[in-house]
């Protein structure tokens, strides 16, 4: 591993004056316990959501009839439907990127949150049918098999819910990640907005059956406004509020610069782009509209804090959908969703700062540095790459470590054979390690951005080095 920027030769410019680590410590522990108040409290309500989802159903006349062993199964269905369809909801808002829940746990905590709730909800939603139907029939005498036909030819909004219940069997099968690599994107995608058509098609079937949500009662209203609350979101924060953005910005290509194989810059124009707020380590949902390229949304870093009137991301082919974006003429329209992201200075809690990039990892790394009002001394940089031919933009970082007085070392070289080490081969036989790159490793916050599973082995490091969970920052774009 070598350094890359000697702070000893290196010219310097005006800083913001120098606070002590102590009190730079202070101040970032303050607005981690403000943001964690926030989570707590969003969390509870969460619980609480579905806690009174249950509620709902124990308020309502049909509790009091649970005098059968018919009335027990049928109420045990009704209250895992509820609690289901509650959980539904709690999923439409972590993935309609309201700003506060972006704010407070970051756009990629919010998604996997998202993901995990899936199979729990079709779970749900498998026991709500099975136990309405075996408590239906134990009431009528019939069998599952012929409650299930009685159920679907007598009831008119009976085959919206079974319709339902097979969208959301499709969305939660494809969302598995072995089942997901095997699909183009643009395909999963497509099964994953039936989400939304699932929970449209199955709120009939709940405003027309059982008296949970009979008409003329509060809990009809009450169930009502959280529909609407969680639709709303979506349609705002997804749609409504990207339009604005894309037509008071006006965003266009202006050059495509390829900086690598395979590795290119966008270079981006438009009007009043200081406007948006980035931070540095942000990224936005891009979709660049050409006849190959409209239909892909790409979650990329913006490679450099935009100025007043331009902007730059930088990609690298990936795929068939990145590889595509190499080859964008200026003048191409673009819109934009976000930013999102809180691997940001917002979210530091530590008095020093320790970076971590590797690969196209360098984006937000680079972006939070220059977005970063930094002591002397305050951060370092690690910077890993297989080969020279993936150094991109690592001369950039070292002209931005000159300028706030930060060191950064660099570690090329192929990963040994064994598949749980993050550093080079040489590295690793020199017994180069997190502590031995940062001084301050404990008190530092820890950003981490690369390859997943390598930045999952650095993150592994990290904690059993000792650094706190809250120290940890990792981002896994999603669109």
């Amino acid at each position: 591993m070598t350094t890359m920027v000697d702070r000893a030769a290196t010219a310097r410019i005006p800083r913001p004056p120098a606070v002590t680590p102590e009190a730079a410590g202070r101040r970032n522990r303050r607005a981690y316990r403000r943001r964690s108040a926030v989570a707590d409290l969003l969390t509870v309500s969460v619980w609480a959501s579905a806690a009174a989802a249950a509620g709902l159903y124990l308020a309502s006349p049909g509790a009091h009839d649970l005098t059968s062993a018919a009335s027990v199964v049928t109420g045990i269905g009704i209250v895992a439907g509820l609690v289901a369809t509650d959980l539904v909801l709690v999923m439409i808002l972590l993935a309609a990127r309201v700003p506060l829940v972006d704010r407070v746990f970051g756009q990629d905590r919010a998604i996997a949150v998202h993901r995990s709730l899936g199979k729990p909800v079709l779970y749900l939603i498998l026991v709500h049918g099975l136990l309405i139907t075996i408590g239906y029939g134990l009431s009528d005498r019939t069998n599952p098999v012929g409650e299930t036909i009685s159920l679907f030819t007598t009831l008119d909004d009976m085959p919206l819910a079974y319709l339902s219940l097979g969208l959301f069997i499709a969305v939660v099968v494809t969302s598995l990640v072995a089942v997901r690599r095997r699909m183009p994107y643009e395909a999963w995608q497509a099964i994953h907005l039936l989400s939304y058509a699932a929970v449209a098609v199955a709120l009939p079937h709940q405003l027309s059956v059982g008296s949970v949500l009979a008409s003329g009662t509060w809990q009809r209203v009450y169930w009502i406004a959280l529909y609407v609350v969680a639709l709303a979101a979506v349609v705002v924060y997804r749609f409504a509020l990207p339009l604005v953005v894309t037509f008071r910005h006006r965003i266009r290509v202006t050059a495509v610069e390829t900086i690598a194989p395979g590795v290119f810059s966008i270079h981006l124009q438009g009007r009043d782009l200081a406007r948006l707020g980035v931070e540095g380590g942000q990224y936005g949902i891009w979709r660049f509209w050409t006849a190959k390229t409209w239909f892909h949304a790409h979650p990329v870093s913006f490679s450099a804090v935009p100025e007043r009137n331009s902007a730059r991301i930088t990609v690298r082919d990936l795929g068939a959908g990145s590889r595509r974006l190499g080859s964008l003429r200026p003048g191409t329209a673009v819109s934009l969703e976000g930013p999102y992201g809180l691997f940001t200075k917002r979210a530091r809690t530590a008095p020093y700062l320790a970076l971590v990039a590797s690969g196209i990892g360098i984006t937000p790394v680079r972006s939070l540095l220059e977005h970063s009002d930094l002591r002397p001394g305050e951060a370092t940089v690690l910077l890993r790459g297989s080969d020279r031919s993936s150094t991109y933009l690592w001369d950039e970082v070292a002209a931005l470590a000159r300028a706030t007085d930060s060191e950064v070392f660099a570690m090329v070289g192929r990963r040994p054979s064994r598949l749980d080490a993050w550093q080079s081969e040489d590295d690793l036989r020199r017994g180069v390690t997190l502590t031995s790159t940062f001084p301050h490793l404990l008190e530092s916050d820890l950003y981490i951005c690369g390859p997943q599973p390598w930045a999952d082995l650095v993150a592994r490091d990290a904690r059993f080095a000792g650094v706190p969970e809250h120290q940890i920052h990792q981002e896994r774009f999603e669109s």
